[in-house]
């Protein structure tokens, strides 16, 4: 289990890949454009709000993993039919162990995969950009400021294990 430190926390708050800014409309709008033109293997979404306004306009996605919250707040649940459901079990500040094993499956899945996270799922971005294939994009919310495009390579990937290297690192009980 990994968990979360005050100084990365603050870190953390700031984009960890490319933030398009502007409307709901615009943002989906650039999101669009920017998955034509790159063509990820796969896209997975983190997030209740950014995955249900990307399922909503019909824009490609073959992973979303949401805790029915936004903002920390209950969210009306997705009711996009995936092909198939995942659960997780992960606190906030932590991602857990088990987070890995079931993005991973996820991610090598046919079809529209939810994973639904019981607890938090901000923190699972980390995984999705580590357990993903190369060439695959992974889209997380900004909250108040629009959304956030991490393109998967070798160098995004060294990037999310030197966050996990400086987090508290715990067995699970």
């Amino acid at each position: 289990m990994y968990i979360l430190t005050p100084e990365l926390r603050d870190e953390l708050k700031a984009p960890l890949g490319h933030l398009i800014r502007g409307s709901l409309d615009d943002v989906i709008r650039e999101l669009k454009e920017l998955m034509e033109s790159v063509r990820p293997v796969k896209i997975i979404s983190v997030g209740d709000v950014i995955s249900r306004s990307m399922l909503e306009r019909g824009l490609p996605l073959n992973v979303f993993i949401v805790d029915n919250k936004s903002m920390r707040r209950p969210t009306e649940p997705i009711k996009f039919r995936a092909d198939r459901i995942m659960e997780l079990t992960n606190p906030a500040g932590t991602i857990m162990d088990d987070a890995w094993r079931v993005i991973g499956e996820a991610t090598k899945l046919d079809g529209l995969v939810e994973v639904l996270v019981d607890g938090e799922e901000d923190l699972l971005t980390i995984v999705a950009v580590l357990v993903a294939p190369e060439k695959s994009m992974v889209v997380y919310g900004q909250p108040n400021e629009g959304v956030v495009v991490i393109n998967v390579d070798e160098e995004t990937k060294a990037r999310m294990r030197r966050i996990l290297e400086r987090m508290e690192h715990k067995p699970e009980s």
